[in-house]
């Protein structure tokens, strides 16, 4: 017979598939199995609530259900460090499409709470790389993630990857540009998620849109999927790529992009963001060439 505990953690995951409208039924799975108290440390915990991100607020007491909620809960409340809202985490782990036997490259895992749930979705025939700069996060998250076999971490900001390759990469922390190792570490039918955001004045943190990238045979699918506030990501910012992105959200027009294109070419009216490195480009990727964009939305 289930025990309470393990009743809101499946009447939790039926509320994160029908709040983030999860297709996946490997995830709904991992949210109403794996155990969030595990990874964020004993209570009473200190929680954000979605509707209000700027005050904290304490558990009445250490019970685990409380953390079956769509809350952030703190790792560090003296740096505001949460572990993530997770209506956000399913949907964004849902567009990346996890199947069973894959390689899934987590970025900016914390504690690993949500590489957990990737490693459940991909199964135990696949495999998952956590990666964190935060030293005292990445041994938690090693420590954590000890009984998932399939799972290994990896102290520091992902460069020394060269050569390794993925089904799915999930960078949980905002860029200003899609860096050239993330492209070439994506395996043919990989699947690229990363925030690119701009700075918000006096915090280490920005707004902006994640991206979701797709390598096919003739180049690279890439959408905007959903607003996003977080974190910046170590070593995938430049103060060039945040000019460059802040006024090219000002102009608006996102919802156009269709592609991401690496090769060398001059600005045209089909760049939606044209870079020295990377274009964002409104042209579409067919199995053939690419072609004109229709404006609309996907």
């Amino acid at each position: 017979m289930a025990t309470d505990l393990e009743r809101a953690r499946v009447d939790f995951a039926e509320r994160l598939r029908r709040a983030a409208g999860l297709r996946s039924a490997a995830l709904v799975r991992a949210f109403g199995t794996v155990p969030r108290e595990h990874f964020v440390g004993p209570g009473p915990w200190k929680i954000l609530v979605p509707s209000d991100l700027l005050a904290y607020r304490d558990t009445p007491d250490a019970d685990p259900r409380h953390l079956y909620a769509n809350v952030l809960v703190a790792l560090d409340a003296s740096r505001r460090l949460n572990n993530g809202e997770p209506a956000a985490l399913a949907r964004w782990l849902d567009t990346l499409d996890l199947a069973p036997g894959e390689r899934f490259l987590h970025l900016g895992c914390g504690v690993g709470y949500y590489t957990a749930i990737g490693a459940e979705a991909v199964s135990r025939a696949g495999s998952v790389l956590g990666v964190e700069i935060d030293a005292e996060l990445a041994e938690r998250a090693r420590r954590n993630l000890v009984p998932y076999a399939n799972v290994a971490v990896a102290c520091g900001d992902g460069t020394g990857l060269a050569g390794d390759s993925f089904d799915a990469i999930f960078v949980n922390a905002g860029a200003t540009q899609v860096q050239q190792g993330w492209i070439e570490q994506l395996r043919p039918g990989g699947r690229l998620l990363v925030p690119l955001t701009v700075a918000m004045p006096g915090m280490n943190a920005g707004f902006g849109h994640m991206l979701l990238v797709t390598r096919c045979p003739s180049g690279y699918v890439a959408r905007f999927v959903s607003p996003v506030g977080i974190f910046h990501c170590a070593g995938a910012r430049t103060k060039e790529g945040e000019e460059l992105l802040k006024e090219t959200y000002a102009r608006g027009g996102e919802d156009a992009v269709r592609s991401l294109r690496w090769d060398e070419h001059a600005p045209d009216v089909q760049c939606w963001m044209h870079g020295a490195r990377f274009c964002l480009s409104r042209m579409t990727v067919e199995k053939g060439a690419p072609t004109s964009a229709s404006s609309r939305s996907a």
